[in-house]
This record gives C-alpha cells, sequence and structure tokens, in this order.
C-alpha cells in the first residue's frame, strides 16, 4: 500500500470534506461537524497551507491533518503555537498507519517553517505513541472543561515548550 502525503489543493475541499465527515460519524464524542471546522478554518488568519495536508491512496484521499496557528497567553506573554484539529483517516483505512504518517510528516512541515509546538485534544493512548504529553504538565490549560489526559502538547523542537504556560487561545472559528 502505498501513501503519498501531499498539501491539500482547492481541488481537494469536497473530497475532504467527505472524509472528515465520513471518518467522525461513528465517534460519540464528536459534534459530528468538523468537516465545517475545516472549511472555517481554511478561510480564517489561522490557516496555514503548508500544514493543511491529505494522504492518498492510488489517488484517492484516505486521510486528512490541519495544524493551525493558536496561542497561548499567560498575562502579557502570548506564546504562538499550532493546534492540530482534525486527523481523519477514512474508516476502511484506520489502523494501518496513515494517521501516524500524517502526524510525523505534518511536525515535520510545521519545524521546517518555524513552529517549536502543537497542542491537541485527543486520546492519550492515541498521541503519546509520537511524543505528546499532557499539557498540564508544562502548566498550559485549555480554555474550556476537558479530562486533563484528554489535553496534550508536544515540542517539536529542543525546548519547544520551555517558558511556554498558560491558556490555550483558539481563533474563533473553532467555535461558530
Amino acid at each position: 500500500m502505498q501513501v503519498t502525503i501531499r498539501q491539500e489543493q482547492t481541488r481537494d475541499y469536497e473530497a475532504v470534506a467527505n472524509l472528515v465527515a465520513k471518518a467522525f460519524a461513528p465517534l460519540e464524542l464528536s459534534d459530528h461537524r468538523e468537516h465545517f471546522l475545516v472549511k472555517r478554518l481554511r478561510t480564517s488568519a489561522a490557516f496555514i497551507p503548508e500544514l493543511s495536508l491529505v494522504a492518498e491512496i492510488n489517488s484517492e484521499i484516505v486521510g486528512y491533518i490541519l495544524l493551525t496557528k493558536i496561542h497561548i497567553q499567560q498575562g502579557a506573554n502570548r506564546h504562538v503555537t499550532l493546534a492540530l484539529a482534525p486527523l481523519a483517516v477514512h474508516p476502511d483505512k484506520q489502523h494501518k498507519g496513515i494517521g501516524g504518517n500524517l502526524i510525523k510528516h505534518a511536525h515535520q512541515q510545521a519545524r521546517e517553517i518555524g513552529y517549536r509546538s502543537v497542542i491537541v485534544l485527543g486520546h492519550a493512548a492515541y498521541y503519546t505513541r509520537f511524543g505528546y504529553q499532557q499539557a498540564n504538565k508544562f502548566d498550559i490549560t485549555l480554555p474550556f472543561d476537558v479530562p486533563k489526559a484528554y489535553s496534550m502538547a508536544i515540542a517539536l523542537v529542543e525546548g519547544g515548550l520551555d517558558g511556554v504556560s498558560g491558556t490555550v487561545v483558539y481563533p474563533r472559528e473553532f467555535f461558530e
């Protein structure tokens, strides 16, 4: 199974929306509107085209990841970081390493363009495999109540979270 990861193009938008909707459909802890979040984020100042990636098998989009610009605020201190949301893999292609490959590729792309860390709200058993740790270890909190185990962060470079603490501030598109 040859998987190709590349930057999303405008021609991919419909396929990505269908994929994201299908991937999140069976999940109980979902509002089943993640595909609308992607659409809103694409038109926001937080969008970074190089960090909107698709995975393809035989020219069919089977996976998607999006990293967008956010920041962590503590008083007057503001640290730019990224949010990983969403990560989606077609239900028929899950458990084959596609999501992991998307995460690794997105992390590498983010490092190359100068980002130092990523925040994710997700399943600890999955994301810890890629180096994520509970965000509270860094004194980073989310602006809403979630179990600590689901709020995670990763430094993309040595010291990427040194001196960073506070509350994550998401763009308004996350809440519309």
